[in-house]
């Protein structure tokens, strides 16, 4: 009997899973080249995988991007441009167009397109964690503790008792189940898509910003632990085997205990082993890479959801730096420039808002979103109005806690893959994620609105201030040299019995590798979780006390860490005067100089800090051009005495100077010279009122130059700008110390021709020429804006 031949293998592409001995299949990654024709292989050069994926990243990354810039003028979140970029792309849209999705988004080129974006949403979710701060929940207060509990058990109730009447209604068995999925996923508070609104809208350093995150970051992991718990108990009841229950109980707690025993005490070892100011060494960022990988693995099978693993895991790394700062800058570009949008879009392509079957159904699921919406948005205002909120912060911090992204739309997402969701369901959820973050972007920012929150009516400035109250001053500091010079400016202010002085330091760090901003007041006791920031507070704390001991009885400090982004920190500095009722804040000079009178450094972060603070302060500016260091040999006057001088034209800016010079000059360890410059043809149509409140500044100055042998009072005519130049530069090797007006009226002849060629606008004429950075003198120079008053 002859052999029976063998059978013939499967065609090419057929999938493993018949029953012969062996299986085939063909997956077709790398293309031969776009100009490649081989006869014996017709599959287009899209037939591939590894050139379909590439373009579809492409095509989804260029539009997401469009849609940003175009919506973001509307001041849309991101989230928005992002799902808006899915539905462009999916059947709603360009899916109607005739083999366009067969093209460029077929189904079985899908697959890679849901691992890559699942993936990045495994690191976004790590990040996220990472940026959280959860002692935070131990220190935010009975306000926000409050609230975020109640924002979660409230709707839970609510949520329990809709879900045993669902059990006695007309609804099918299966559209029940995705009602309690809805109610489910709707009492879950987000912190990163908070985080996300308040940067977005520029109030994450206000006071309503720092109650929504610490409100949130309680919502959040109260919610995390109620679903957790609940997930549990859901398998015990869907199942025959209640071990299974107990198993995944004991799974999940094991895990949980191991992560903290191996992560928590290797994480603290990295940071020991680190040296100050550096990164922690790439071999650990490789690693936690690695391990959050394993996490996924591990918590997709102890029975709960896969993105719990790496979010746990980012908590447990200390945030800040060095080590969480070092995962974000070396991470979060990459995961949120590309692979977190990519989730988002991902989900956007599976919407189909045109192929709608069940219109009674989809009118039950808006339903259900708005109850679960208002239930949690009455319950969030009522108790912020109970924790004596205003109603205006109330109504924000409601829209705020209802606010959803990318961690809502994950859940959806997961359900529609479980099958609890089916394709109308999701659509309609996904089209309220749009909703619902569009709304609250809207609201917030019209019942907050962030420019007016620092609008003073109460004069707050020096020239208002008798020479006996006592001086209020802010001191900002980045750098211990900062403090160095503000000490000298200190010294010479003249603290006294009769007339002390308040000083509120407040050193600002920049907010590196976490999300919540920080206040940090140390006459409470507080400290930084980040050893590093706090060795360099506490560096910078020792110079201040160090003031307030050589000024025992006429001098107090009060010192503030404020770690935040540099495109916020001018809220810190301006919230900190308001609440302290301050007349002065001093900002240190974006430049800074060696001893050799060369140009060090030049910030254009602290330039776009002190422009910020100039535009929005409760109280008048005073920006500290600071050459200290510089050495160089001054001409042997006959005496040592520190030489001030104030240069006055006129003016608000110019009487505030005047008025702070006038200060100085009471020490007699001070040689304070008035220069004035005045036009030989003067404008008879100037300000009468200024014109009034000028003469009687300067009358005062001369009637204390009488009585005192340290005042000097000079008048200099002048015809135009190029005039007063030559006397400004003369004085600059002549005294210590140059105190001029930022703003004067653009026809002033004194200034003629000098506003043309100006570099730095922020500081006015006088202000941007002692500011250049050739002068080799070590004259220091502060110039004053008065505070400017609202209108009522």
């Amino acid at each position: 009997m002859e052999n029976s031949a063998p059978p013939a293998p499967p065609p090419p592409g057929q999938l493993p899973g018949a029953i012969e001995d062996y299986c085939r299949a063909d997956i077709h990654v790398h293309s031969r080249g776009f100009w490649d024709n081989d006869p014996t292989d017709p599959r287009p050069f899209l037939g591939y995988s590894l050139p379909l994926l590439l373009l579809q990243l492409c095509i989804i990354f260029v539009l997401t991007q469009l849609l940003h810039l175009l919506m973001k003028r509307a001041r849309m979140p991101r989230v928005v441009s992002e799902l808006l970029a899915g539905i462009i792309l999916g059947p709603t849209v360009l899916g109607q167009i005739p083999t366009f999705t067969e093209t460029f988004f077929p189904a079985e080129g899908q697959t890679y397109l849901d691992l890559l974006s699942k993936i990045g949403f495994i690191y976004a979710t790590f990040m996220c964690g990472v940026k959280m701060d959860p002692k935070m929940v131990l220190k935010c207060g009975k306000k926000a503790f409050t609230i975020g509990v109640t924002a979660v058990m409230v709707p839970f109730a609510v949520f329990t008792k809709i879900s045993k009447g669902l059990d006695h209604s007309e609804i099918s068995r299966y559209r029940r189940l995705s009602v309690k999925a809805i109610f489910s996923i709707q009492f879950l508070s987000s912190f990163p898509v908070t985080a996300s609104l308040l940067v977005d809208l520029k109030i994450i350093n206000s006071e309503l910003g720092r109650l929504a995150l610490a409100t949130t970051l309680v919502s959040d992991l109260v919610s995390n632990g109620v679903s957790t718990v609940f997930s549990i108990i859901k398998i015990a009841t869907m199942t025959t085997m209640p071990v299974l229950s107990v198993h995944s109980l004991v799974m999940t707690t094991a895990f949980i205990l191991i992560t903290f025993v191996v992560v928590r005490p290797l994480s603290a070892r990295v940071i020991k082993m680190t040296p100050e100011g550096r990164p922690v060494d790439t071999s650990f960022v490789i690693f936690m890479t690695f391990f959050v990988l394993f996490t996924v693995v591990v918590t997709d099978n102890v029975g709960i959801s896969y993105q719990y693993g790496p979010f746990l895991l980012g908590l447990v790394v200390p945030d800040g730096p060095p080590l969480g700062s070092t995962l974000v800058d070396k991470l979060d570009t990459i995961i949120s420039g590309l692979f977190g949008p990519l989730f988002v879009a991902y989900c956007g392509l599976r919407v189909n808002l045109i192929e709608l079957y069940d219109l009674e159904f989809v009118a039950v699921i808006w339903v259900t979103i708005a109850l679960s919406f208002l239930s949690k948005y009455f319950t969030v205002l009522l108790t912020s109005l109970a924790c004596n909120v205003p109603l205006k912060g109330a109504a924000s911090l409601a829209f705020m806690m209802n606010t959803q992204g990318f961690i809502q739309m994950s859940f959806y997402f997961n359900n529609a893959v479980n099958q609890t969701f089916d394709a109308e369901t999701f659509s309609m959820l996904t089209s309220s994620v749009i909703v619902t973050a569009a709304a609250s972007y809207i609201f917030v920012g019209f019942l907050h609105d962030y420019s007016r929150t620092y609008a003073g009516y109460r004069k707050r400035n020096i020239e208002n201030s008798s020479l006996t109250s006592e001086l209020r001053i802010m001191s900002c500091a980045y750098r211990p040299d900062d403090v160095l010079a503000a000490k000298k400016l200190l010294d010479v202010s003249f603290p006294c019995k009769g007339s002390p002085i308040s000083v509120y330091a407040l050193h600002l760090v920049e907010l590196v590798g976490q999300a919540t901003p920080l206040l940090i007041d140390h006459q409470l006791g507080q400290k930084h979780s980040s050893q590093v920031s706090n060795a360099r507070s506490q560096k910078i704390l020792d110079m201040f006390q160090s003031f307030e001991m050589q000024h025992l009885e006429s001098a107090t400090v009060q010192f503030f860490t404020a770690i935040s982004m540099p495109k916020f920190m001018h809220h810190d500095i301006c919230s900190l005067a308001f609440d302290k009722l301050t007349f002065f804040i001093m900002l240190p000079f974006h430049r800074r100089w060696n001893q050799q009178g060369r140009l060090i450094s030049d910030s254009t972060m602290l330039r776009t800090i002190n422009c910020n603070v100039l535009d929005m302060a409760p109280c008048s500016i005073g920006v500290l051009i600071d050459r200290h260091k510089i050495r160089k040999k001054m001409p042997a006057g006959p005496s040592a005495a520190y030489r001030v001088a104030v240069i006055f034209m006129g003016g608000s800016d110019d009487r505030e100077a005047l008025a702070y010079g006038r200060r100085m000059s009471m020490s007699l360890e001070v040689e304070f010279s008035l220069i004035r410059l005045v036009p030989l043809n003067p404008d008879m149509a100037e300000n009468q009122w200024d014109t009034v409140l000028d003469a009687e500044m300067l009358k005062s100055v001369r009637v204390l130059g009488q009585q005192q042998d340290n005042i000097v009072y000079r008048e200099e005519s002048v015809s135009d700008g190029a005039e007063s130049a030559l006397i400004v530069h003369a004085m600059e090797e002549a005294f210590d110390l140059i105190l001029v007006g930022r703003r004067h009226k653009d026809n002033t002849p004194q200034l003629s021709g000098l506003t043309e060629w100006n570099d730095l606008p922020e500081l006015g004429p006088l202000g941007d020429m002692l500011a250049a950075a050739d002068i080799n003198f070590p004259v220091s120079v502060l110039v004053c804006q008065q505070q400017p008053l609202q209108q009522k």
